[in-house]
């Protein structure tokens, strides 16, 4: 099932080089990247464009702010973004530059068929304009008649001479378009505020300013070198410019763009100008435009000022630059704002992939080995496990729609329901017990069974994390691309007999951040405040703590106790005990762990078969009654007796606890 015959253009917008990449920037391009992966592996032409903006007044005025010539500051700054994604592995086909001379010249093309077309016409303009934007806004926009109702910033009144877009004109025809393709602007949500500004009525557009230099020149043609191009008509130009048009159109059949990403800030240029110029040089309009939501910080908005930016380059050093790109796809739904804090990114890598993919992978590759010599063969999946397979191939079908629909934290969730199904079927069929009753065959075929989910799920998972889903598919001895994906994630085929190669855990737990916390700048002489009388309270619950008999530990004496959650796969009495139950314990190792419990007062083995259990899973054995103990449960006692401390959900065996 290829889908060689397709094509799947995918953009990002291009960067205001006006500072270093942020968190934003990376989102946005993760995504992209992501989609872009994926349309790859679909066998479809996948052409993947990104860049920088570099024109405009606000550059200008930066680079002399610094000392520096604009096409220096410019190069000094796109540099650090191509840098950046070249580091972070982002699969671009085309990294732009709107100071190409490529791209200046397509845009002169644009201009000169627009003008031939009527819909550029020369007069003068005076209105509120906002450098900081690059926007004019009409009076009634304004914040208190002067601030900008975009950045906050003070507008300044411009008059000067200007050429103009007739925007106007296609009002009726953009809103139309937005009726007769309803997903043409994703989330639909922001759909409904598109509309309502077009419904408000469009005043033609000023495109040329002659108030600064940095920018592209109107064509020679016109005879106007006092002119210099709207940045917006400049920088919209760039998705048809990176594939040739205006010079040798060397891509052009790439167009239209199947999906646009770019942030909601920058909603209203996409989603009403660009479509608006595309209709007046009689092109198609891309099938989708894409506005993600912004990121806050620990619940902040995030500024320099506060010191509390988040370098998206430091993140990836820190906790591994697959785990970065999960948390950001995973963690908010497209479309909505989202937090970023390193408890929060802790706790997906913990959970998420350290108790459900790593712990997987640490699963198959221990009964593999134990019980036969790291060889895995699948032929009797079906035979044992159909019913898991059914599951596992239902979930799979659903994801693709989830992906180009902009769901991505829907398709991973969904991507993460075999993870369940395998993680279940061990606890259910217990490799162990049915090595123990000689069932060899129904051991081997399950061992197959978690291989196949493993490598189903990897293959997905390949375009969010490439480098780890690597790990995975070179130690169960495939490959991941358009053959695999066609056969073993759209179809039902499993992996051909292997010897599966260890690897070491994918993801380590992690117990504390990893990055220095920057508390923002306005809470900072509020803390040394209250520093002093901080001091004095600790020293006041220290000696309580002193008085009541209470040892204070720190938080790394804490971390040295593993704490993992169990799940009772036998209990029986221990003979000639009024006290101990004898349990074996699944906690996601190669075999349950023996537990004797002195629980026997307050639970019958019949009670704990089958419930989950909070286990000390580091403590040194020992014997009780003649019966080795690997592990001790916890539990809370009182005058009302004594109860166990579990799990509030079920969870998966082995999951850590802290």
């Amino acid at each position: 099932m290829s889908n060689t015959c397709e094509k799947a253009y995918i953009t990002t917008p291009i960067y205001y080089v006006n500072d270093i990449a942020h968190i934003g920037h990376a989102y946005t391009t993760i995504i992209a990247d992501t989609l872009a992966r994926y349309s790859r592996m679909m066998g479809m032409e996948t052409f993947f464009l990104t860049g920088t903006d570099e024109h405009g007044q606000k550059i200008e005025e930066a680079a002399k702010s610094r000392n520096k010539s604009t096409q220096a500051y410019a190069d000094e700054i796109s540099a650090t973004f191509k840098t950046l994604w070249d580091d972070f592995d982002i699969s671009y086909d085309k990294f732009i530059r709107t100071t190409d001379a490529d791209h200046m010249k397509g845009v002169q093309k644009a201009f000169t068929d627009m003008h031939a077309k009527g819909d550029i016409y020369k007069d003068t303009y005076k209105g509120h304009y906002c450098i900081s934007c690059e926007t004019f806004f009409p009076a009634i926009q304004l914040v208190d008649d002067e601030f900008c109702p975009e950045c906050g910033k003070s507008t300044t009144v411009v008059e000067e001479e200007s050429y103009f877009f007739r925007l106007s004109n296609y009002q009726d025809k953009l809103l139309q378009y937005y009726e007769d393709n309803p997903d043409f602007i994703l989330p639909r949500s922001k759909r409904n505020e598109v509309i309502r500004f077009v419904e408000g009525g469009l005043t033609d557009l000023s495109i040329t300013r002659t108030s600064f230099d940095w920018g592209v020149k109107l064509p020679k043609e016109f005879n106007d070198p006092k002119h210099v191009m709207y940045v917006w008509l400049d920088a919209l130009m760039n998705y048809l410019t990176a594939l040739g048009y205006g010079t040798d159109d060397a891509n052009i059949e790439q167009w239209p763009a199947r999906i646009q990403l770019i942030g909601k800030d920058i909603l209203r240029f996409h989603a009403i100008y660009w479509p608006a110029f595309l209709m007046s040089l009689d092109l198609p309009l891309p099938k989708h435009i894409a506005a993600h939501g912004w990121w806050t910080r620990d619940g902040e908005k995030m500024s320099k000022s506060k010191g509390n930016v988040v370098n998206p380059r430091e993140v990836a050093d820190a906790y591994g630059l697959d785990n970065f790109r999960y948390f950001m796809l995973r963690e908010v739904p497209f479309g909505g704002d989202g937090d970023f804090s390193q408890k929060a990114l802790i706790d997906r890598i913990n959970s998420d992939l350290g108790n459900d993919l790593g712990n997987l992978m640490n699963r198959v590759i221990g009964m593999s080995g134990k019980y036969f010599d790291g060889k895995i063969d699948s032929a009797n999946v079906a035979k044992y496990y159909q019913s898991e397979l059914d599951e596992v191939h239902a979930s799979l079908n659903k994801l693709e729609p989830l992906l180009f629909e902009m769901q991505i934290h829907r398709y991973l969730e969904e991507l993460w329901r075999p993870l369940t199904v395998a993680n279940k079927a061990i606890d259910m069929y217990q490799p162990w017990t049915l090595m123990k009753e000689g069932k060899e065959e129904e051991a081997m075929a399950l061992n197959g069974l978690i291989a196949a989910i493993l490598a189903k799920v990897s293959i997905m998972l390949e375009p969010v994390m490439p480098a780890v889903c690597a790990k995975i598919s070179k130690a169960l001895g495939f490959e991941i691309n358009n053959d695999t994906w066609t056969r073993m994630a759209k179809g039902t085929d499993l992996l051909e007999p292997f010897t599966l190669e260890k690897i070491d855990p994918l993801f380590p737990r992690i117990e504390e951040p990893l990055l220095e916390q920057m508390e923002p700048i306005d809470k900072k002489e509020s803390s040394k405040k209250s520093e002093k009388k901080s001091d004095k309270n600790e020293d006041k619950k220290e000696d309580k703590n002193e008085a009541e008999g209470i040892a204070l530990i720190g938080i790394d004496q804490f971390f040295q106790t593993s704490l993992k959650v169990g799940t009772v796969v036998q209990a029986e009495e221990v003979p000639k005990s009024k006290k101990l139950l004898l349990l074996q314990v699944d906690v996601g190792e190669d075999e349950p762990r023996q537990v004797v419990a002195g629980i026997k007062e307050w639970y019958s083995a019949e009670d704990m078969l089958n419930t989950q259990v909070c286990v000390v899973a580091n403590l040194k054995p020992a014997k009780l009654m003649g019966y080795k103990s690997e592990g001790m449960l916890l539990a809370a006692k009182d005058e009302d007796g004594l109860c166990m401390v579990r799990p509030e959900k079920p969870k998966t065996a082995g999951t850590n606890i802290g």
